[in-house]
């Protein structure tokens, strides 16, 4: 049974929301950026028709590197990551589960992404 989701970023100026399975773990990567940031993710990769997105074009700020397939989406007026779109499927998205309203991803159990050797 799929849920609706809906998070935002630290000052609310990006908004998001999806449709997904209840959220009951999530998904840590040991890669240099997502070690760095800190943030577990959701499990599932959610499909571009799932998954819609609200900012204007100054606010919603990326960041890629490496081969440059991913890409990283955070909020330019607090700094928030709040989405991304994957390397290893373009076009799907995971999202920061800290940003996803009524969930507490310090609950959740997670699975670790080895993309530090991967990517």
């Amino acid at each position: 049974m799929t849920e609706r989701y809906h998070g935002s970023c630290h000052c609310g100026a990006v908004r998001f929301s999806f449709e997904g399975e209840e959220i009951v773990k999530g998904l840590r990567c040991n890669c240099s950026l997502c070690t760095r940031k800190g943030a577990m993710m959701s499990s599932e990769a959610i499909p571009p028709d799932q998954f819609s997105y609200e900012s204007d074009d100054q606010t919603l700020g990326s960041y890629q590197f490496g081969l440059k397939t991913a890409c990283h989406y955070f909020c330019n007026q607090c700094g928030i990551y709040t989405f991304h779109e994957t390397a290893r499927m373009p076009e799907h998205f995971r999202v920061n589960l800290g940003c996803i309203e009524g969930i507490d991803p310090f609950t959740l159990e997670y699975d670790l992404f080895d993309g530090k050797h991967l990517l």
